[in-house]
């Protein structure tokens, strides 16, 4: 799979809801202890398996692709501190080496006529549309339970995690090797991402804190290939962008039209075929739209794509969206800082301290055309 096709649902409740037991302690009861000790054991060992940057750089047997890409973690490190006003902390200072494919895996459902994620509840987290696990199997178990609640459903996998800086006093959040070798303006944005959500975290509002660390990944990256990366990295991530972008349009569009047809839905116990229809045919467009769109991308670059748009559901594009709503709002207020960092995050702090229906309503004056604008001296 691609990079950024799925970047959504972090931090995870699986690694960040095992920081909270770690530190605070929770006692529940029934299945749902199970599910607090898998949290609880599978961010521990993957904290056990990190080593200090420096060491794997130092090793004779380290591959000379990944000791470089480490010394760029590192570079990278240090800009989003100096430049970006990003923590500087122990995470991501250590590398670990997972040999598997996803850091975790989550779940996502949504009902068959809504794109309104299923909610869980946890500490530190509050309720967030997403459940992690550090199992891919016990993931699947988990949605084929809500699918035969009549849910649609969705499992992925996930690269990176934050646990919001609660692990820092025992080194941190670790680079992973699921997403070390990624083109360099992807790894940087992802790296700038997870940080930005040790910065500001709105406890239970997943679209606010993703939207906001999507747009510090997005804002920082660019700096970083503007000022730091080679051409050819810088045209690679061009190339990626305009994909991602066009996807991007596709996607929010078919939102949009899939919004407007569960508006017209009939009161419960009526005929639902007429919207199962209208349902059936807007998703039908969205993948014949996709195709026209891919058919001239490169194969090894739209795999990924390929694969979210043959399963895409309610779940995956209520998922996605937490990854998009407020980005313009965000990219907006950063205008209006003067593109300050500093006064930015003082600006997104104020709005998390407030209550969501607050903040939301912050968020759409920003996407005005007049409100697009920095303010004058």
């Amino acid at each position: 799979m691609r990079p950024l096709v799925r970047l959504y649902a972090r931090p995870h409740t699986a690694a960040a809801l095992a920081a909270a037991l770690l530190l605070g302690g929770c006692a529940q009861g029934g299945g749902e202890l199970g599910y607090y000790w898998q949290s609880v054991s599978g961010h521990l060992q993957l904290m056990w398996a990190a080593d200090a940057m420096d060491d794997w750089i130092a090793r004779p047997g380290t591959p000379p692709a990944l000791r470089e890409r480490l010394r760029l973690a590192q570079r990278a490190r240090q800009f989003a501190v100096q430049a970006l006003h990003l923590p500087d902390n122990p995470s991501y200072r250590r590398y670990a080496d997972l040999r598997r494919s996803a850091a975790v895996w989550n779940v996502v459902a949504a009902p068959p006529y809504s794109l309104q994620l299923h909610t869980w509840c946890f500490p530190v987290l509050g309720c967030v549309g997403y459940r992690g696990y550090f199992s891919q199997a016990a993931a699947r178990a988990e949605a084929d339970r809500l699918s035969a609640q009549g849910l649609e459903v969705d499992v992925y996998g996930v690269p990176a995690y934050s646990t919001l800086g609660t692990m820092n006093w025992i080194g941190g959040d670790p680079l992973l090797s699921t997403f070390v070798h990624w083109p360099e303006g992807d790894f940087v944005r992802l790296l700038f991402h997870e940080l930005a959500h040790q910065k500001v975290y709105a406890e239970g509002d997943t679209l606010f804190n993703e939207s906001f660390a999507t747009a510090v990944g997005r804002i920082g990256g660019a700096q970083w290939l503007r000022t730091q990366a080679s051409a050819a990295a810088r045209a690679e991530a061009a190339a990626s962008d305009d994909r991602r972008e066009a996807f991007r349009r596709l996607t929010r569009e078919t939102r949009a039209q899939l919004e407007q047809i569960y508006a017209s839905k009939p009161p419960p116990g009526q005929d639902m075929q007429a919207l199962e229809a209208m349902k059936k045919e807007a998703m039908q467009d969205f993948r014949e739209r996709y195709a026209a769109l891919a058919s001239t991308w490169p194969a090894a670059q739209r795999a990924g794509y390929d694969h979210w748009v043959a399963t895409a559901n309610n779940a995956s594009f209520g998922a996605q969206a937490a990854y998009d709503e407020w980005v313009p709002a965000f990219e907006a207020l950063f205008e209006r800082s003067a593109r300050q960092w500093p006064r930015f995050y003082d600006a997104v702090k104020a709005l998390a301290d407030q209550t969501p229906e607050q903040r939301h309503a912050a968020l759409r004056a920003l996407l005005t055309p007049a409100a697009k604008e920095p303010p004058r001296a």
